[in-house]
């Protein structure tokens, strides 16, 4: 037995221009996922250059973080109540306009302000592009496409930020890794004016909810300060606790609100559907799994192995190729003929495996033997996954909630990220310190020691990365239950009152 949500009549004729708009929105997302990483290995030679102390270079990272993370339910709520291509466009051109900056700073204060404008303007236009998807793509196999080469962009930019990232400093000069967004942003920009047509009828013109915005914006930030505060100076630092406990209080504080108020900034039907809170949180723990590899292979393959900026870009493209297999070819192919969670779970694990088998890295581990193989699979996993969760995030919402659910789905990406890299980073750090003090006597060489100790502490941590996997994978077939999609319209009507655990678009019944 299915079931079937009518869609409205105006929006049965797909927009011609969709696919050419498609173009225009990946662009602007690849540009927002590049520049996650792209700064990376920009920064030692930016810190030098401007004189920015070592304490205050994380800051660089930081300011992004903080301003993205904390505005992004914020900027999803902008997106209904302006229209989503306004909101995209002006996100774009803001975002150029704080690149631009970025690349002339003179100053650290410069910088850091800089990247606090890019995080804003970036969680203006990230979950405006996550929606235009959503809104313009109601086709189930088209859907699936589409989201196909998103997901892949989402889950692949960050590693070709480091290719980029390490080209631009090597042979340009670390300022290109700022002035590379401006042609980016201007052509998406250009291209989503002239070719983007947002579907009638999907705005959301209630009034904003200012204290929702205050409370989520003050807890997100306090949530994504803690974790990367935790990571420079420790798990019992007094303000690192007071800002666990702040962010508590104001996300608790954000959730009684939600509950009351007439026009909520986040209706709560949009996390507590089944379907989708499985999404979000299964999504946030495999992005804390992954942030924290990338950091720790990055390391390792500079430091240890001692490859160049270029050479270690290049080092991640199998794990590039991985994700776009398995989001363009095994999740689009697939999507429309098994359920998500035989998507998603299987992927985690996938990714799991890959992870499990970089437990084995050694100071004189082989590339091929070991690293390549590790990728593949981790960016096969990671890209049939992302993929169902990508669209699942957005599928059967009220079209004026698309923005606000799109900004869950960067939310969840975000702080992931941000607490994937403080708690691995210190788990590893810990780890690090225990194997040198515990093998100083015995120590033919101060040097080889510290780089078994580093080791040790990467493998450490990447032991933990895997237990998160295979945990976001229960948490995919266990929370996420909605049958495969049939090939007709996935525009559905939204979550009706009192319907927490089903999808409205036509699904299999359970």
């Amino acid at each position: 037995m299915s079931k079937t949500v009518q869609a409205p009549a105006q929006d049965l004729a797909p927009d011609p221009s969709r696919w050419k708009a498609l173009a225009f929105i990946a662009l602007a997302q690849l540009m927002v996922v590049l520049d996650a990483t792209i700064v990376n290995i920009a920064l030692p030679s930016a810190q030098t250059d401007l004189g920015i102390s070592d304490g205050n270079k994380q800051w660089v990272i930081t300011a992004y973080a903080l301003a993205f993370g904390g505005l992004l339910l914020f900027g999803g709520r902008i997106a209904d109540l302006w229209g989503r291509k306004r909101t995209f466009v002006v996100g774009l051109l803001g975002f150029a306009a704080a690149s631009a900056l970025g690349g002339a700073a003179t100053g650290e204060a410069m910088l850091l302000g800089s990247r606090a404008l890019q995080g804003a303007f970036g969680a203006l236009l990230a979950p405006a592009a996550l929606s235009l998807l959503a809104v313009m793509f109601t086709d189930a196999k088209e859907r699936a496409k589409a989201f196909g080469i998103y997901g892949a962009i989402a889950g692949g930019g960050g590693a070709v930020g480091l290719i980029l990232g390490g080209f631009l400093t090597e042979y340009l000069n670390w300022r290109w890794t700022f002035f590379v967004n401006i042609p980016f942003a201007i052509v998406a920009a250009a291209g989503a004016y002239f070719v983007i047509r947002e579907p009638s009828g999907t705005r959301n013109r209630s009034p904003l909810d200012v204290p929702g915005v205050v409370l989520s914006t003050l807890g997100l930030v306090a949530l994504v300060y803690g974790f990367t505060r935790a990571e420079s100076a420790g798990w019992s630092d007094t303000l690192t606790v007071s800002m666990f406990v702040a962010s508590a209080v104001l996300l608790i504080a954000f959730v009684a609100t939600e509950a009351k108020v007439k026009h909520p900034l986040l209706p709560l039907r949009v996390v507590t559907n089944r379907n989708r809170g499985g999404v979000y949180l299964s999504l946030g723990l495999a992005i804390i799994a992954m942030f924290g590899l990338f950091l720790f292979l990055t390391y390792y393959l500079q430091v240890v192995k001692g490859y160049s900026p270029v050479k270690t870009g290049f080092a991640f493209l199998p794990m590039i190729a991985g994700m776009i297999t398995g989001s363009t070819q095994i999740g689009a192919r697939l999507m429309t003929r098994v359920a998500p969670r035989l998507l998603m779970g299987p992927g985690f694990l996938t990714a799991g495996v890959g992870m499990l088998i970089l437990t084995q890295l050694q100071i004189d581990t082989s590339y091929a033997g070991l690293i390549l193989p590790a990728q593949i699979l981790l960016g096969l996993g990671m890209g049939t996954a992302f993929m169902p969760a990508m669209s699942l995030a957005t599928i059967g919402v009220e079209p004026r909630d698309a923005g606000v659910a799109s900004a869950m789905v960067n939310t969840s990406q975000q702080v992931g990220g941000a607490i994937g890299t403080a708690l691995l980073n210190t788990i590893a750090a810990s780890a690090t310190t225990a194997y040198a003090t515990s093998h100083a006597a015995g120590a033919k060489s101060l040097e080889l020691l510290k780089l078994q100790a580093m080791v040790h502490g990467f493998t450490s941590a990447i032991w933990w990365a895997v237990g998160i996997l295979v945990v976001a994978s229960a948490i995919a077939f266990t929370l996420v239950n909605t049958g495969r999609p049939d090939t007709g319209s996935l525009t559905g009507s939204g979550d009706a009152e009192g319907v927490e655990d089903e999808i409205r678009v036509p699904v299999v019944a359970h």
